[in-house]
Parts: C-alpha cells; sequence; structure tokens
C-alpha cells in the first residue's frame, strides 16, 4: 500500500518512486536466491549409489595407467629380490601395504639388522610419503560420504594417484557411481599385486634398470600427474619449492631426507599462499 503525503511536492513523489523501484529489485534479488536453481543440478553433492554400469567405464578411464603400473611392479619385485626378500614376504607385501613409491622407499632403505631407530626411520619415511592419500581420501568424503561407513571406508583402501585423478575428473563432470572408482581401483590393485612377481623371477635381467628404462617409470609417471593437476602458475610455485628444497636436500645429505624436507616446504609454502581476492560485481545500474 503506497500513501501519497499531502503536501508533498514533485521531488518527493519522485524520490518515493526511487525508493519503491529499489525495493521492488531487493525483493527479486531476495526472491532468486532462494528459489533453487532446477535448471542447473548440483552435481558435486549428487548421493554415490552403485551400479554395473560404471565398471567399464572406470576401467577404461585407467586403462592408460596400466603399463606404468606393471612397469613400476616389475622394477619393485627385482629390487626385492636384491634386497634378499623371499617371494613369500614380497608377496605378502604387496598384498596388504599396497603403497607404490613408499614400498619403493622402505625397500631401498631397509637395513641389515632391524632396530627401534631404523624401523622409527622407515616409519617416518613411508609416513611423509603416503600422507597425501589422506588429503586424496578426504577430497573424497563428499561423494562417498553419502554411502554407509562399511561400504565407504573399505572403498579408500583402494586410493591410488591415478585412480584417485580418473576419479576426480568422473565426478566434477557429474558422475556419482561409485563403481566407477572401485572398479578401477581392483584393476590396478590385482596388476600391482601380480606385476612384482616376474620382477621378482627376472631380477638377474633387472639388476640394471637403466638397461630397460625402468629407472624412468616413477619420475615419468608422476611428472605426467602434474599436467592435469596445473591450475596456473601461482598454483605450481609450491610445487617448484618442493622441488628446489628436495634437490638441495639430495645434494648435501645423505639418505631419504630431501623426500621430508621437500614435503614439508611444499606444504608450509602453500599454507602461506593466500588465494587472490575475488572482485565484488558492481552494481548494474543508476538508480
Amino acid at each position: 500500500m503506497i500513501c501519497w503525503k499531502r503536501g508533498a511536492g514533485p521531488h518527493a513523489h519522485g524520490l518515493t518512486r526511487i525508493h519503491i523501484r529499489r525495493t521492488q529489485e531487493r525483493v527479486h534479488a531476495d526472491a532468486k536466491m532462494t528459489t533453487p536453481a532446477t535448471s542447473h543440478p548440483d552435481h558435486f553433492h549428487a548421493p554415490a549409489y552403485w551400479s554395473r554400469k560404471g565398471i567399464a567405464p572406470g576401467i577404461y578411464a585407467i586403462s592408460p595407467m596400466l603399463p606404468g603400473t606393471l612397469a613400476f611392479g616389475m622394477a619393485f619385485g627385482a629390487l626385492c629380490a636384491q634386497k634378499n626378500f623371499t617371494l613369500t614376504e614380497v608377496q605378502v607385501m604387496m598384498a596388504f601395504v599396497y603403497g607404490g613409491l613408499s614400498q619403493f622407499v622402505a625397500v631401498s632403505s631397509w637395513p641389515e639388522t632391524l632396530t627401534v631407530s631404523s624401523i622409527a626411520t622407515l616409519a617416518l619415511l613411508t609416513a611423509t610419503v603416503n600422507i597425501r592419500f589422506s588429503l586424496m581420501s578426504a577430497s573424497l568424503r563428499p561423494w562417498f560420504g553419502t554411502l554407509p561407513w562399511w561400504q565407504s571406508y573399505p572403498s579408500m583402501l583402494l586410493v591410488t594417484d591415478g585412480g584417485w585423478l580418473a576419479a576426480t575428473r568422473y565426478r566434477n563432470h557429474g558422475g556419482a557411481d561409485a563403481s566407477f572408482f572401485v572398479g578401477g581401483g581392483i584393476v590396478l590393485y590385482v596388476l600391482w599385486f601380480v606385476s612384482s612377481l616376474p620382477g621378482y623371477l627376472l631380477a638377474g635381467q633387472l639388476s640394471d634398470p637403466k638397461k630397460y628404462g625402468v629407472d624412468l617409470v616413477v619420475p615419468a609417471f608422476y611428472a605426467a600427474m602434474l599436467v592435469p593437476a596445473w591450475k596456473g602458475p601461482r598454483r605450481a610455485i609450491p610445487w617448484a619449492v618442493a622441488g628446489a628444497v628436495a634437490l638441495t636436500v639430495h645434494w648435501l645429505v645423505q639418505g631419504w631426507w630431501f623426500i621430508i624436507a621437500g614435503a614439508l616446504s611444499g606444504a608450509i609454502s602453500a599454507g602461506l599462499m593466500d588465494d587472490p581476492p575475488v572482485e565484488a560485481a558492481g552494481p548494474t545500474g543508476a538508480a
């Protein structure tokens, strides 16, 4: 209801009309905020579900990673043979640890005699290498957190670098089928478990990894993972810091301390960076 004050001049009437128009604009903006956007569904919070249709696409998504995983596992089996591990010990480690790079680090630095200090050092190294899996699993919680715990938590045992990357791409494109992630993860796990066997048996031929280029498998795999993770030069600053610190420590200090130094420096530099400010939208028009 609009009441005109008696005796008000034209200027007062103009101010009243401006006030009415601003009120209508605010009401319209509030209505847009409260009205659900039916034309743009929220794919990032779609609940997870299981279906057979997601298995084949999940396996296809990780198929480019299979040759590298095979070579990676064979190189690890050969390394275990050179360290005088038994085949049973290797297969048990492959089945229950499933750590990939951390297994390489642990076996490469395996001491002749296990002591409390050597075990603590191995634990620190493997924890530093594998801490990324905690962050990867946390990033999957909005998706797998909608499932019962007895389905979501066992699925996180299959988290790998390649599997996580394929799953995040799938999720960002609106996918919600948990079979996509689990199907591809099981294939990677089985191949990793089996690949160590020929590497162990052919340890004599693989004693020199450089002969077959196996020594390039690990750096090539992780360098390839940086390509889809690229978010611009600003986001790459922690990568550069971690790499520079790791190389410096590797040249100056013996052992595997360059892994811990690189990881900590990269994490600290990323934590100290501020996100660029978001520019606020200006007024759409003058009153």
